[in-house]
């Protein structure tokens, strides 16, 4: 009897502590791949950094599930969440629209040694993203309306749509397209934009599931299945379909809910 006491003593806590810490582990690994996917960014790989970001994003939509799964949801663990978020959802998109704005301002093939030059003033407007993630990210964390929801586009979704225009450019055969994705102009009101909707009063459903339940996550799943298809039919050109069509069903499962 005594020796079963103590081994429940001594055991179970660890036990305990140690399903504590999986869920802010699993937040590290986002963290983790937002820096590779930076390191990708300034060396202008943007398939290897839209891999590392979408890899992020994969652990940012699991951590909470685990957390909630394990009931052990903390105050650290929510910091830890939007610090990771800023770095793979934030930088990096925000440093892609750089990347791109400085690359097209400057593909005549002239050295430019003027750092006050608009060429290299001009890209630095990209980090208007980055802003616009950092401040979207501080609301949702005082924003007592976003429990089960979003207002504005999540950070993550953002950011996905942000890194696919460098692929979209590089595998569209429609001139058009290329022409207008790598229009200086056209990219900085596209950061105009991205900081906007961040930011709006939008009302748009989590994409995180709360369990497997069809019920509770029907949305997700119907979405998710959707997503997939657009994916396999449009490739990377479906990828601002999907940001899309999550809005579109946002504002339909809204009318359906009012």
């Amino acid at each position: 009897m005594f020796e079963s006491y103590c081994i429940k003593f001594v055991f179970k806590p660890r036990y305990m502590n140690i399903k504590a810490y999986i869920p802010n582990f699993i937040t590290l690994l986002n963290l983790l791949s937002g820096c590779f996917a930076l390191v990708f960014v300034a060396q202008n790989q943007f398939y290897y950094a839209f891999f590392f970001v979408s890899l992020g994003i994969f652990f940012d939509f699991f951590d909470g599930f685990f957390a909630r799964l394990f009931k052990v949801q903390s105050p650290l663990g929510v910091q830890l969440d939007s610090l990771a978020d800023m770095v793979t959802s934030g930088a990096v998109p925000g440093f892609v629209m750089y990347q791109l704005l400085f690359n097209y301002l400057n593909s005549g093939g002239v050295e430019v040694t003027n750092y006050m030059s608009l060429a290299y003033v001009l890209p630095l407007f990209g980090f208007v993203i980055t802003l616009g993630s950092c401040y979207r990210l501080a609301k949702f964390n005082i924003d007592t309306r976003q429990t089960d929801s979003f207002i504005g586009l999540p950070t993550p979704a953002n950011a996905l749509f942000i890194l696919s225009i460098p692929l979209i450019i590089d595998s569209t055969s429609i001139e058009g397209v290329r022409e207008l994705l790598t229009n200086p102009y056209v990219l900085m009101g596209i950061t105009i934009v991205s900081a906007y909707i961040l930011n709006a009063e939008i009302p748009l459903f989590s994409l995180k599931m709360k369990g497997f339940s069809w019920q509770k996550s029907k949305i997700q799943f119907i979405f998710l299945l959707l997503a997939m298809v657009l994916l396999v039919g449009f490739k990377i050109l479906g990828l601002p379909l999907v940001i899309l069509l999550y809005i579109l069903l946002s504002i339909v499962q809204n009318k359906m809910t009012a």
